[in-house]
């Protein structure tokens, strides 16, 4: 293979809506390629409908990987991924691929780019002891445990955010120490290969006007239906699925608290408002090169109409740094 140099990895980024796996599967079938999943809930099974994955014939057209391979009582998180995904990388150099991971969870891609702390698992006493406080006393409660024992830690977390809660409060007790110091210590690197980034950057307003669309398809498709089965198989309260946008308010919905278009309304509003969250965490990555890989990145600032010109410009971009006849078919 020679040096990791040679290796190349492309990255599509962009808040939710904005057209990414659009986009990965159309250079996909134009070139070489698979299509590594970087969302967090899409890697679940469950909900495929309401995460937006990729549908089977899509998944059929092009190799997919990371989609829907967790149920919905096991947890996912960055480090996790970051292992799963540089297996993905390398089995698609060996078969001369180019990879492209489309997705838009900031943590997992700067795992891959960046590297992440190495932190030791927790045990499953400390697992089932959280979960057991999260479900008699609430995430207030949970919380506010974890800044007596780990004050450094619960500074950076919301005290109604009970998954982070939970891994903090079982890191702690199972190894004595907090997230804050263990994020201190040994480092795994990221991948070592050179990325292309192309990030997508629709104007809010397409974006507010394709969230609505595409939620309400989503309930034309089964939506409530597919939350309807996750709620009835209990989950746990810090069951990452339960954080997906529709699941709460499509909860409401089917106790009678709310109408189907009071939770649709409310669901559209809380993606939109962490589309703006997402859309401050891309403007404030640094790209950047060092000893490990270099980052080269490409912004397409343009409406969600996706006319032949827009794949054209991110192929483009691609060969005009990898070798055209190393990537088609």
């Amino acid at each position: 293979m020679g040096t990791h140099f040679e290796r190349f990895a492309l990255i599509i980024v962009g808040p939710t809506c904005s057209g990414k796996s659009f986009l990965a599967l159309r250079l996909a079938e134009r070139l070489k390629s698979v299509i590594i999943n970087a969302d967090a809930m899409q890697c679940y099974r469950d909900l495929r409908i309401l995460t937006a994955r990729p549908t089977e014939e899509e998944e059929r057209q092009v190799p997919h990987t990371l989609y829907g391979v967790l149920p919905w009582f096991q947890t996912g998180n960055a480090g996790w991924w970051r292992e799963q995904a540089l297996a993905q990388l390398e089995q698609a150099w060996d078969q001369r691929r180019l990879p492209i991971v489309c997705g838009g969870t900031g943590m997992y891609l700067n795992a891959l780019i960046h590297g992440i702390a190495e932190i030791p698992e927790p045990s499953q006493e400390s697992r089932n002891q959280a979960r057991q406080m999260l479900s008699e006393k609430g995430c207030l409660y949970v919380y506010d445990q974890l800044k007596q024992f780990d004050p450094l830690t619960a500074l950076k977390l919301k005290p109604t955010d009970a998954q982070r809660i939970a891994r903090a409060w079982e890191v702690w007790k199972s190894t004595g120490q907090g997230l804050h110091y263990w994020q201190q210590k040994k480092h795994l690197p990221g991948a070592q290969c050179k990325f292309l980034v192309i990030r997508l950057a629709p104007p809010r307003s397409s974006l507010k006007e394709a969230v609505k669309e595409r939620f309400e398809n989503m309930i034309e498709n089964g939506a409530v239906k597919e939350v309807e089965q996750l709620l009835q198989s209990n989950p746990h309260v810090d069951a990452p699925l339960l954080h997906t946008h529709g699941v709460a308010e499509l909860g409401r919905y089917l106790k009678g608290e709310l109408s189907l278009s009071q939770a649709t309304a409310q669901s559209v509003l809380r993606t939109q408002r962490y589309i703006k969250r997402q859309e401050t965490w891309f403007n404030n990555q640094k790209l950047v090169c060092d000893d490990q890989n270099c980052i080269f990145s490409s912004i397409i600032d343009q409406k969600l109409e996706f006319y032949k010109s827009i794949v054209d410009k991110s192929l483009h971009f691609i060969k005009s740094f990898i070798d055209p006849l190393r990537l088609i078919d």
